[in-house]
């Protein structure tokens, strides 16, 4: 059972978090010059076939004209792009579109054309779209343009007498040409814009759950920043306290006991000390901080070191393939895999080991942290990078250990998995870009 707890990290921006509605006309526009175009086309092929294999009277150089003017209309949405919104433009190009057909039309048989119908793609489009405000007028406007074709309109022949023809009937297959036109073009086209649109809420759900993680991020290194300023000064005082100790109760009481129980509570001060910095901003990511070469072998003895001698001995190292200089921020690296060991030491117990390794794959350095505990069921997976959140008994973490790992591997780009079998234990995977000193030298 694997679990990933990163998210690949990108700053979110005004335009990313607009609601679906406002961005659609953005992802729309440039499909419906597309479109256009297409239909465009359309209209001039049935044009030319109606004339010369038909035998339709059509006064082609008269169709010309509303049909040039839907073309440089397209022609010209660059310039106009920036003067006016997206949604304002595509609902002007859709009302131009409706008087170009119904100019087309009223040349072509007007009501008794089949192909009265495309009146359903502007309205179908505005609806998908444009607001409600923008369809009306559209629904109204195709209708009103449709009732003036009966009055004014050019009779054709092939068209008027589809009631009493015989056998094969041009209006009949106008229609379902016009029909099968009309379904193709609207499935194709919501089909687009809404595949755009589904990848778009996904995107600002991301983007979403981003701005939160940071804003508890922020919550935490805001709360580590007053916990270092209220406890700097007390903990340096007892730091002093306890060096003045020593010195009494080696020079003056001659007493071994005293002066490690003394040397004791400074250990302490300066491990509260480093609790205090890994719970600071450089411990979820490096601010300041310059990636330089960096050894694997001294890396993980470095880790290693960092612990106690009973627990140090716990600790197993390893790297796979070449094991080469690395470039990476030291400090932020060495705390990110120190609390990963520390969390496999504390789920192993019983004094069972816990293998730290590192290997480079695809380009990429990955450092893989392995348990001897029980394993842990798939509700605590999810949940294992949220803040405060801990399975150890009170007292002995504040959940924040794999939250830092967490948000230092996204500030890397880089990725944190958990593979978990019961009965076998845990493995914590992190993944960092890096390049080797060789790499860097170039």
């Amino acid at each position: 059972m694997r679990v990933s707890v990163t998210a690949r990290r990108r700053a979110p921006s005004v335009t990313d978090l607009r609601s679906a509605g406002e961005a659609a006309p953005s992802l729309a526009l440039p499909w419906v010059a597309k479109l256009r175009y297409g239909l465009l086309a359309g209209q001039s092929a049935l044009i030319l076939t109606a004339r010369f294999l038909f035998g339709v009277t059509i006064p082609i150089l008269w169709m010309a004209l509303p049909l040039a003017v839907a073309a440089a209309s397209n022609l010209l949405l660059k310039r106009f792009a920036g003067a006016f919104s997206d949604r304002r433009i595509l609902g002007i190009l859709l009302t131009l579109d409706t008087l170009c057909l119904t100019a087309v039309l009223s040349l072509t048989g007007g009501p008794a054309n089949p192909f009265t119908l495309l009146y359903l793609v502007q309205i179908t489009l505005s609806a998908v779209i444009l607001s409600k405000a923008w369809t009306w007028a559209l629904g109204g406007l195709s209708v009103a343009c449709f009732g003036f074709l009966f009055p004014v309109h050019t009779i054709v022949p092939v068209f008027e007498s589809h009631h009493t023809s015989q056998g094969f009937s041009v209006h009949l297959a106008g229609m379902w040409i016009a029909f099968a036109a009309a379904s193709l073009v609207i499935t194709v086209f919501i089909g687009k814009v809404s595949e755009g649109l589904r990848k778009r809420e996904q995107e600002t759900l991301s983007l979403r759950d981003q701005a939160a993680r940071d804003e508890r991020l922020t919550s935490i290194v805001t709360l580590a920043a007053g916990a270092a300023h209220e406890l700097g000064t007390p903990l340096g005082t007892i730091a002093v306290a306890s060096k003045d100790l020593e010195l009494y109760a080696t020079e003056v009481l001659r007493d071994r006991e005293v002066a490690d129980e003394a040397r004791l509570i400074r250990a302490e001060v300066d491990r509260c000390r480093q609790i205090l910095q890994q719970m600071s901003a450089r411990g979820a990511q490096p601010l300041g901080e310059t990636p330089v070469p960096l050894g694997l072998s001294e890396a993980l003895n470095s880790v290693k070191q960092g612990f106690a001698p009973p627990e140090r001995e716990l600790v197993r190292t390893e790297i796979a393939g070449d094991p080469r200089e690395v470039v990476l921020p030291p400090d932020a690296t060495l705390q990110a895999l120190t609390a990963l060991v520390r969390n496999a030491l504390d789920a192993s117990g019983g004094g069972q080991p816990v293998l730290l390794s590192a290997e480079s794959v695809a380009g990429k350095l990955r450092f893989t942290v392995q348990d001897s505990g029980c394993g842990m069921p798939r509700e605590t997976l999810d949940r294992l990078a949220e803040p405060f959140f801990t399975t150890k008994p009170p007292g002995r973490g504040m959940g924040l250990g794999t939250f830092l790992v967490r948000a230092y591997a996204e500030s890397l780009n880089g990725s944190l998995e958990f593979e978990s079998e019961a009965g076998v234990g845990t493995k914590a995977i992190l993944e960092l870009p890096s390049l080797n000193s060789d790499e860097r030298s170039k």
